[in-house]
């Protein structure tokens, strides 16, 4: 191949990926998230954050928060939280129960539009653990602005 061959096949691959991006709202596969080194949390949904600083699982779950956002949610959220429009930008939740509860919610019932999911039930494939890492990541994100 020539370097013009070559730049073009990269353009169309680029484009590709584009469109698929731009096109795959709510099309996600959950991937799955190793929770270890967080303190279990059970079956029972707990109300708040409980990774939240000063907790002393705050740094673990921003780590393991960070991996699993960016495998499962920075598809439609956007790269270190920051929404590119298709989906609400995480980092404007309240770092307080009221932003918990919408989380909560959204996360364990997913968002669905005239029939279309614009998100999944992502508690059906992840963890209330990796959720609330994830949870605790956006707000290490949020901080930061």
């Amino acid at each position: 191949m020539n370097n013009k061959t070559e730049l073009r096949a990269l353009f169309v691959a680029g484009l590709l990926g584009f469109a698929g991006f731009a096109f795959a709202h709510g099309d996600v596969t959950p991937q799955k998230v190793e929770t270890k080194g967080l303190s279990p949390l059970g079956e029972e949904w707990v109300d708040e954050n409980p990774y939240r600083a000063p907790s002393e699982d705050h740094d673990k779950a921003v780590e393991i928060g960070s991996s699993a956002y960016n495998q499962n949610c920075a598809r439609c959220h956007g790269l270190e939280a920051i929404s590119g429009g298709i989906a609400p930008d995480l980092r404007e939740l309240e770092p307080d129960y009221d932003g918990d509860e919408w989380f909560k919610e959204r996360v364990i019932n997913g968002a669905v539009r005239d029939g279309a999911v614009y998100m999944p039930r992502m508690a059906d494939y992840l963890s209330q653990e990796a959720l609330w890492a994830i949870r605790t990541y956006i707000e290490s994100e949020a901080a930061k602005r």
